[in-house]
Formats: C-alpha cells, structure tokens, sequence
C-alpha cells in the first residue's frame, strides 16, 4: 500500500561499529511496510577489517566470512536501490522507516551516496522511536523494540538480523499508525458532536 505516491520502506543494517566512517555497513534487510510485503536482504563485504566486539556480537556477523562471500558494496547498493525503485514504482516515493533511524540511516545515506552518487531515498526518513514517544508521550528508554511490541500485544524481540528485525519493526510501525489514525478518527468524530 501507498499513501500519496508514498511508499513506506523498513529498513535495518548491521554494522561492524557505529558511524560510517569508519566501519563497514555489513548487512541490510528491507521490506515494504505494506502488503503486499515485499523483501529484500544482502550481506556486504567489508571495506576494512576495523569492528567494535560488541557490533559483531551483536549480529554474530563475521568480517572474515563476508571478506569472502559478501557482494561488494557498489553492487549491494545497486541491488538495494534497484529493489527501492521496483517497490515504490515509476510515480512512487520511498520513505525510510527504521526503529532509531539516525543509526540506520547514516550507514545507508553514506553507502548510497558514496558508492552510487545519489540516495533514492533522498532526505525522507521517519523515526519509528521519535514517532511513538509523540503518540504515547513515552520516554526514550521506553522505545525499544520489546516495551513497543507489549503496548500492541504483540510478541516481538530484537534479533539483529536485518531483514527480521525489518519486518518485525514494520509491524510496529503499522500498528502505531493504526492508534494514531484511531486517535484522529475519535478527535474528529467527538468535535463534529
């Protein structure tokens, strides 16, 4: 489904550290928010061998497994942006959605930017832990993954695979969209009374 040409895109990478500049993007998983739910996920071979042991902990990724049998970063990313077009269509605009999309994000934007020359995503990304702090007026620390899925009772844990943690994020994210068009429909529907 899209809302005015916008389609909305899940996204999550696992990285071997935390900025871009420094350590490699070394997977992505992404799906479409919507049904028909469409896919997509890549193993990325690293641009250097530099990590933090917690981010590989994290994803149980090996930098000498991907060295070996990750796509090249240009190819990943001409992959990724090829399925980010087929998705959102000739007309469409793909909005990315991740659950701490500054994280996410940089790593994308950077990868895209610097191995294609241009985002198709352009500037939109939307910030699923941003979005439920101003629905729920929640704090920070209640934004993760788990304390989410409990309001929605739904039963969810953060796996750090990419494309699992895609799809469990996006089904999040449709049910906070639900509360709020839920909220919007009772405070419109209580001021025509």
């Amino acid at each position: 489904m899209t809302t005015n040409n916008e389609t909305f895109i899940s996204v999550d990478v696992e990285a071997a550290g935390p900025n871009p500049g420094q350590y490699s993007l070394l997977s992505i998983g992404a799906c479409t928010v919507f049904e028909p739910q469409e896919t997509f996920y890549i193993e990325l071979r690293p641009i250097n061998m530099q990590f933090t042991a917690d981010a590989l902990a994290v994803s149980g990724l090996s930098l000498e497994r991907l060295a070996e049998s990750g796509l090249p970063p240009t190819e990943a990313m001409k992959r990724f942006g090829k399925w980010v077009a087929q998705v959102t269509g000739p007309e469409g605009r793909p909005v990315f959605v991740a659950l701490n999309a500054p994280f996410d994000w940089s790593f994308a934007n950077d990868y895209f930017h610097r191995y294609l020359g241009h985002n198709p995503f352009g500037h939109s990304a939307l910030d699923i832990k941003a979005l439920y702090m101003g629905l729920t007026g929640a704090d920070w620390q209640e934004t993760y993954l788990e304390a989410m899925a409990k309001r929605y009772r739904l039963d969810l844990e953060l796996t750090h695979h990419a494309l699992q943690d895609a799809l469990d994020q996006a089904t999040v994210f449709r049910h906070i969209l639900t509360e709020m068009r839920e909220r919007s429909a009772t405070r419109n529907g209580s001021q025509v009374e």
